[in-house]
């Protein structure tokens, strides 16, 4: 049993070598794949193009202007002469924000009368938008909250206490920066598609070749098939995830924070569902274009979209969270960035390791009655 697994194993590391597509895929666009991904996806808002309008033209003011400078979220683009001018800012996109601050400003502060300082933002990108409104939401805040210690301590008072005094912490990610967040899904898209697309052209390589009809009349098991098919897709494909932790650590600094070995069960089971599902696609298809259309189409989409690599799994409707449990990078994902952000244990993601062995057991329980069907092994 084994010596037919090693030697349809060797066959396929020789049909690897010679195919510098299939090395091309499963090496190289990983790495092109990450650097593209990596740097063009990212949720962090930074450098806002910000107009000011300020009629009072007082101190107060100007620290109020100086609090969103100094936040490091903020650039000053323009400071206006009329509130007139913003409107076209806005519709030409060269300022997101902008900021009017009335004329008795100062005065109404003195005097203890709340004023109304109007923000403009550009909500055309509402995820941008929702993250710009937090900042200005704290940077007011903060200055509000600095005014009435100045003015305590101006009427007298010698303690000034917050009725409400917090300290948040964010723990896993402090500094809330995205490729924390996106690079464990870039390993989990990057692996799906090309794990997937490689191994598809495998067997449909075969019947173009008219080489499986040789396998089809010798004694090899569907199963001896399947694992001697998948194994060198497993080794390159083993290699590519180093390349990706290791680039995703030297250009983005993400590390793993939990177990290596976790991790490595983690991804192999992983690339063992991967890569029959491959086969079975590949089973299942005349030509190696069509096989490439079903692998790119059964994968890139589903797990860009459904597996909550960039849009939150919870906040889609019933139906499509229902549906994205048919999706394995779901699993992964999950329990990739608990071992990788947060490093914990079995405990925590148990379920999706779980839930990848059945997902694997079925697929290759799949493709065995398929290729039995198919007449590929006399068995």
């Amino acid at each position: 049993m084994f010596n037919r697994i090693i030697a349809i194993a060797r066959k396929e590391f020789r049909q690897v070598g010679r195919d510098r597509r299939s090395l091309g895929i499963l090496i190289f666009i990983p790495a092109f794949m990450l650097l593209m991904f990596g740097y063009a996806v990212d949720f962090d808002v930074r450098d806002i193009g910000l107009a000011v309008y300020d009629a009072d033209n007082s101190s107060h003011s100007r620290e109020l202007i100086d609090a969103f400078i100094h936040s490091g979220y903020f650039n000053l683009k323009y400071h206006l002469d009329s509130a007139a001018e913003i409107d076209p800012l806005l519709d030409r996109e060269l300022v997101r924000v902008a900021i009017v601050i009335p004329h008795d400003f100062s005065a109404s502060i003195l005097t203890g009368n709340d004023v109304p300082v109007q923000v403009l933002i550009d909500g055309a990108n509402a995820s941008a938008a929702a993250t710009v409104m937090g900042y200005v939401h704290t940077i007011v805040q903060d200055y509000t909250l600095a005014l009435m210690s100045d003015v305590f301590l101006f009427s007298g008072e010698t303690v000034f206490a917050q009725p409400v005094d917090y300290h948040p912490r964010v723990w896993y990610n402090p500094e809330l920066r995205s490729p924390v967040f996106l690079i464990p899904g870039l390993i989990a898209f990057i692996l799906m598609v090309t794990s997937t697309v490689a191994t598809s052209l495998s067997i449909v390589r075969e019947i173009e070749l008219g080489t499986m009809e040789q396998i089809a009349v010798s004694s090899v098991h569907p199963a001896q098939l399947i694992i001697g098919k998948i194994i060198p897709y497993i080794c390159t494909s083993i290699l590519s995830t180093i390349l990706i932790l290791i680039g995703g650590y030297v250009l983005f600094g993400v590390g793993v924070a939990g177990s290596f070995l976790m991790l490595s069960v983690l991804v192999l089971l992983f690339l063992f569902v991967a890569l029959v599902w491959g086969v079975i696609i590949s089973t299942t298809s005349k030509t190696q274009q069509v096989a490439f259309m079903k692998a790119l189409t059964t994968t890139m989409l589903p797990t860009f979209i459904l597996s909550g690599f960039v849009f939150p799994i919870h906040n889609m409707p019933v139906v499509i969270q229902a549906v994205t449990y048919l999706v394995p990078a779901r699993y992964f994902l999950e329990a990739l960035r608990a071992i990788m952000i947060k490093g914990t244990g079995l405990t925590a993601y148990w379920e999706q390791i779980a839930a990848l062995l059945l997902f694997g057991t079925l697929l290759v329980i799949a493709s065995t009655v398929h290729m039995k069907r198919r007449g590929y092994s006399t068995y």
